[in-house]
């Protein structure tokens, strides 16, 4: 063979790759993956939901493709986020927390959506039930706005002198004010007072733990929100920084040096959620999946920020929980 005809013969093979990788890729169904927090700090949730789909079949790059679109905590983008992936023809839209969730379902009636949600489904307007879901709709539903009180009763165990105690909320979080209503009734019932503080960017969190200063609170609750969640290390470093007691929700905070954690666990919540994208790319219905619902929750706790808090642990709050970080 001449070199010039093998030149030839290599330059157009080289050339036909590419337009044989998208053909591919073209042919593979498409996942929206739609989240309100930004992407730094979520690689092990996505990892895990990418989990979920490989243990049902699906592996991203070889047999389906993920479009990602993050809000970075700005939830206003949400909705024309979510039209996008209307308009990108998705075959399922993933949607992580209740702006992320409404913002989907509001884009579209048909395309299914599963959601991974703190904020209870039926109350949100999301499922008809969570045994049948009846539209469009299904996912995980960890219930988050409901263990504020118990957040609250683990916080005042180990600060049992606390008489004021501050909860750090994002009002524009749709179940914001579930949270909050919990969290009352559990405050009413320990008979302590509690400061509902209020976050809606980064930019409000040094102003946020000043007003607790102020206020005297003895101990802080940080409520779920995916805007927090993404910013832990900051609110963590502010914590030690005020020396408050803190309780969060996922246990990652606590190993990013919070004192304490309590919810299940947010990998395996993405996890479920990957395994549910995956059983609709393979045909079935959301409306014929019920909402999943976590069985066990994670207590960790931190005793090298407890010693640096001046906190003695009673062993019985140690053996209850699930780790303890040392």
């Amino acid at each position: 063979m001449r070199r010039r005809e093998f030149i030839t013969l290599v330059g157009g093979a080289a050339a036909a790759w590419p337009l044989a990788a998208r053909a591919q890729q073209a042919t593979m169904p498409v996942v929206g993956f739609l989240i309100s927090a930004s992407p730094d700090s979520y690689g092990p949730m996505v990892a895990a939901f990418r989990q979920g789909l490989k243990e049902n079949g699906y592996v991203e790059g070889q047999n389906v493709v993920i479009e990602y679109r993050w809000a970075e905590g700005a939830y206003d983008r949400l909705p024309a986020m979510a039209a996008d992936l209307v308009r990108r023809g998705v075959a399922v839209i993933y949607a992580s927390a209740p702006p992320a969730v409404l913002a989907a379902k509001s884009a579209t009636t048909t395309i299914p959506i599963v959601f991974s949600s703190g904020g209870d489904p039926v109350k949100l307007g999301l499922v008809s039930s969570l045994s049948h879901p009846g539209g469009n709709l299904t996912g995980v539903s960890f219930q988050i706005n409901e263990i504020g009180a118990k957040r609250l009763e683990l916080l005042r165990a180990l600060v049992p002198a606390a008489s004021v105690i501050g909860f750090l909320v994002n009002p524009t979080r749709p179940s914001s004010e579930a949270e909050v209503k919990d969290t009352q009734q559990g405050a009413q019932r320990l008979g302590v007072q509690l400061y509902v503080l209020n976050a809606t960017s980064e930019s409000d969190f040094t102003k946020a733990f000043a007003a607790l200063a102020e206020s005297h609170s003895d101990a802080l609750i940080v409520g779920s929100d995916p805007l927090f969640f993404s910013h832990r290390n900051q609110l963590v470093a502010l914590a030690e920084q005020y020396k408050i007691p803190a309780i969060y929700d996922f246990r990652e905070y606590a190993t990013a040096g919070g004192l304490m954690s309590y919810a299940p666990s947010v990998i395996e919540v993405f996890r479920q959620a990957g395994a549910y994208t995956a059983k609709i790319l393979a045909g079935a219905k959301p409306a014929d999946l019920p909402v999943v619902q976590p069985t066990t929750f994670e207590f960790v706790i931190n005793l090298k920020t407890a010693k640096a808090l001046g906190l003695a642990v009673p062993m019985i709050i140690q053996m209850t929980a699930d780790e303890v970080i040392e």
